[in-house]
C-alpha cells in the first residue's frame, strides 16, 4: 500500500469493497451508484488507483481484497507513529497518554498487550 492515506471519499469507497468483497465489478459499479452517486467510469477509475496502491484486486472482473482494513489501519498507525514521534512507539504512548486520562480498563489491555508480546518473543 505503500502507508499513503486514502482521502475521505476513498475511504468510503474501500469500505464498501472491504464489506462486500469479493465481488463482481458491476456489483461494485451498483454499490456506488447507490451510496455514493457514482457513475460506472468513476467507481473503475478510483478502483484501478487502489489496485494500482496494492489494497484490492481487480481479477477477470472480481474485485477482491489485499489488504484489509486491519492491514490498512496498521500501516497508517505505524506511518504516523514513524513520522510524528521519529518510530518510538513508548515517545507515542506517552503523549497519547498525556492528552488524555487513561481508565483502569485501557490500562489493563494496554499492559495485557505488552505480556502477550513478550510471551510471544
Amino acid at each position: 500500500m505503500g502507508g499513503k492515506r486514502l482521502g475521505a471519499v476513498e475511504l468510503r469507497f474501500a469500505e464498501l469493497i472491504w464489506a462486500h468483497a469479493p465481488l463482481s465489478s458491476a456489483e461494485l459499479v451498483r454499490l456506488c451508484a447507490a451510496e455514493l452517486e457514482w457513475k460506472k467510469s468513476t467507481t473503475y477509475t478510483v478502483l484501478k488507483k487502489l489496485c494500482d496502491r496494492g489494497l484490492f484486486e481487480n481479477d477477470g472482473g472480481t474485485v477482491r481484497v489485499r489488504r484489509t482494513r486491519e492491514e490498512y489501519d496498521s500501516d497508517q498507525s505505524t506511518q504516523f507513529v514513524d513520522e510524528a514521534f521519529s518510530g518510538s512507539l513508548p515517545a507515542f504512548l506517552a503523549a497519547f497518554a498525556a492528552g488524555k486520562k487513561l481508565e483502569a480498563e485501557d490500562v489493563d489491555e494496554i499492559q495485557r498487550m505488552i505480556d502477550d508480546f513478550r510471551r510471544e518473543t
